[in-house]
């Protein structure tokens, strides 16, 4: 029975640009596997199948576009008694038979340059040029989903790797011994690396030491992870800390929060950070910028958007203030909690998480001392903020106790440096000091 697979609910993102597609004609796909990769202005996300099936027909490539409903294959549905998966994708040949049968045999052809998938990176002597892993610089590779899932499980780039089965097809075998390659003494000779050159973790099976299990992440996990991880790679993070007395500001605080809560919202501290944020990036324009393309230039916003970290049951997402510079604590504050509530309730749309200038990470209702926040690239930076705690702080004479906000600021330093973000966290401190300061 013929079934289409259609994009899922991804958000309320439309006409989100295909970067790979994961499968072709022939392949056996289970339930849940990925499909394609779509990136939007956030993160890059699979599309799981929701069939299982042999693929008939790809209806979507790399370069175009996609949104909910959009059909991305046509599934032949089978019935649960057929063979194993390589077997259902290539029936006609026993792959992995082949696979041995070339491994055992590579001694006796050595002289002929095939490769054996045991001695695959073998440091040992030079091997003839026919051996060695062709960088494609392509995503255009053929492996089942089941490949490509266990490849990326273990870091292994697939663009580096050769298939030894029909066609170039990249079978499990081929990636474990590219595995090998990568963890051998001699890794840096041409083998496969991780991203970027870096050595990837070498898999471990943790079921030799006691039991496991394996827990999914969850969607926001999947989503944000390879956002991250871009920002960590592609940034060269710094991170200043700075202490906040906030002994006035807390205590106008109470006050606007007694009278708020007879009209349903509240009004926490981190309002009063982003007041303080905005004032202090009009100042230091620069916190509010993105690098160019080109890399030689800033691009300077002339607005104020500010995103913050709200945590929910299934991890973190950001939500952004707009135009902040046009609000008061109150309208922020108001905000602050209709934003937070509808992503606990995974009811954000895909608006509410665009466009920020400067994101602030909020730590303060579980404690810490510091911590370094990463910065959401295209920004340059994000301000962490932990527990406020009391501080013996001397004033010439004595002793007297002072509630402290501790302030962590990640910065991109091509953007940024330390003086700038020195002079920055003075200036929120500053701010901070005194509410009256805010009205400014």
């Amino acid at each position: 029975m013929a079934t289409e697979v259609k994009v899922p609910d991804i958000g309320d993102f439309d006409e989100v640009p295909v970067v790979s597609v994961l499968v072709s004609v022939g392949d056996r796909v289970e339930k849940e596997d990925a499909l394609i990769e779509l990136e939007s202005d956030k993160a890059t996300m699979e599309v799981p199948s929701s069939h299982a099936g042999v693929v008939k027909e790809v209806k979507l490539k790399e370069g175009d576009s996609a949104g909910e409903g959009t059909v991305i294959l046509i599934l032949e549905e089978e019935d649960a008694s057929g063979g194993g998966e390589d077997e259902a994708a290539e029936p006609k040949i026993d792959e992995k038979a082949s696979a041995e049968d070339e491994g055992k045999s590579s001694g006796d052809k050595a002289s002929e340059g095939k490769p054996s998938a045991e001695g695959y990176g073998n440091s040992g002597g030079d091997a003839p040029a026919s051996n060695a892993v062709v960088d494609t610089g392509s995503s255009k590779f053929h492996a089942s989903p089941s490949v490509r899932a266990f490849a990326r499980r273990v870091d292994v780039d697939l663009r580096q790797v050769n298939g030894s089965g029909r066609k170039g097809r990249i079978l499990r075998e081929d990636v474990e011994a590219a595995l090998k390659g990568q963890a051998g003494p001699a890794a840096g000779k041409g083998q496969a690396q991780g991203g970027m050159g870096i050595p990837p973790i070498p898999a471990v099976d943790f079921s030799k030491f006691g039991p496991v299990e394996d827990v999914e992440m969850s969607r926001i996990q999947k989503i944000s992870g390879p956002a991250l991880h871009r920002s960590w790679l592609n940034i060269p993070h710094v991170t200043h800390n700075e202490d906040a007395a906030i002994d006035e500001v807390d205590a106008y605080r109470k006050e606007l929060d007694t009278k708020a809560k007879d009209e349903g919202y509240r009004v926490t501290l981190l309002s009063f950070v982003v007041k303080a944020s905005v004032s202090a990036l009009k100042q230091h324009w620069q916190l509010n910028s993105s690098i160019h393309p080109d890399g030689d230039k800033l691009i300077r916003k002339h607005f104020y958007n500010i995103g913050f970290a709200a945590d929910t049951p299934n991890g973190l997402v950001v939500p952004v203030i707009k135009d902040a510079d046009r609000k008061g604590i109150v309208e922020i504050s108001k905000e602050l909690g209709d934003l937070s509530a509808q992503a606990r309730d995974g009811k954000l749309k895909g608006d509410d998480m665009k466009g920020a200038t400067f994101t602030i990470s909020s730590l303060g209702g579980i404690g810490g001392t510091s911590f370094t926040p990463i910065v959401n690239a295209p920004e340059v930076a994000i301000l962490g903020l932990t527990k406020y705690w009391m501080k013996p702080i001397w004033n010439g004479q004595e002793f007297v106790p002072q509630k402290t906000l501790p302030m962590s600021l990640s910065y991109d330093h091509r953007a940024i440096d330390g003086a700038l973000a020195a002079r920055f966290c003075a200036h929120l401190a500053y701010l901070l000091g005194d509410p009256r300061r805010l009205m400014l």
